[in-house]
């Protein structure tokens, strides 16, 4: 499939290639716009790819997360620390996403970017656990997030989180459910055809995970939305 030129359907959906394509831009404006962060690797799926077709999903395992613990500080709160992760690149052997909670223990996460065949849309999937292996409930991950990511489930119609199988590893994670997804994504395309323009196939990951990263508290540089 040809990526030039090409522009994402008024409907908000998304084929498999596109995701593909859209992928691979969302990474790499991620890895050129995001230095102080790890980048998202993407996971091909081997015994799933057809001579035409590409397949797999984007993970992000190896940045450090840290939520402020301080209850008067709540504006500032935020799980955004581009600034730390190059003071600590060095002295993590192993960089899954570390929030400090506030017992003091720490709480790792991962994130994968998965197609979905069925709505046609990216879903982002999670999950987060401590230093034993052990999961977390989704109230622990709750107390992990800021303030605006908690507030931003309560309050749109768009968000909510579930929890089933992993489509590719076959354990339990979290997901933030997909069924609103295309009609977000539909007025986001509506509002740069309004300007004159189009969606380009590129910035629809990027489009995506501007709205999907806030709710679990990863924010993406203005940059990557040119």
């Amino acid at each position: 499939m040809d990526s030039a030129g090409e522009v994402v359907v008024n409907d908000g959906k998304i084929t498999l290639e596109g995701f593909t394509v859209a992928a691979r831009a969302f990474s790499d404006k991620w890895k050129r716009h995001n230095l102080s962060l790890p980048p998202w690797s993407w996971v091909p799926l081997i015994n799933r790819t057809l001579l035409k077709k590409e397949e797999g999903y984007l993970s992000l395992e190896k940045i450090i997360i840290l939520s402020s613990l301080d209850g008067n500080a709540e504006e500032e709160e935020s799980v955004d620390v581009t600034a730390d992760w190059s003071e600590k690149e060095e002295s993590i052997e192993d960089h899954t996403v570390l929030v400090q909670s506030v017992d003091g223990e720490a709480h790792y996460y991962d994130y994968h970017i998965i197609y979905s065949a069925s709505y046609m849309v990216p879903m982002l999937y999670f999950r987060g656990y401590s230093s034993d292996g052990k999961p977390l409930s989704l109230d622990v991950i709750k107390r992990d997030l800021p303030s605006s990511s908690v507030s931003l489930l309560l309050e749109s119609k768009w968000t909510f989180i579930t929890q089933e199988e992993h489509p590719y590893l076959n354990r339990p994670w979290f997901k933030l459910h997909p069924c609103g997804t295309e009609e977000w994504i539909k007025l986001l395309s509506e509002s740069r055809s309004s300007d004159g323009c189009q969606m380009p196939i590129e910035l629809y990951l990027v489009s995506w995970f501007s709205v999907v990263g806030q709710v679990v508290g990863l924010k993406i540089p203005n940059e990557m939305l040119i």
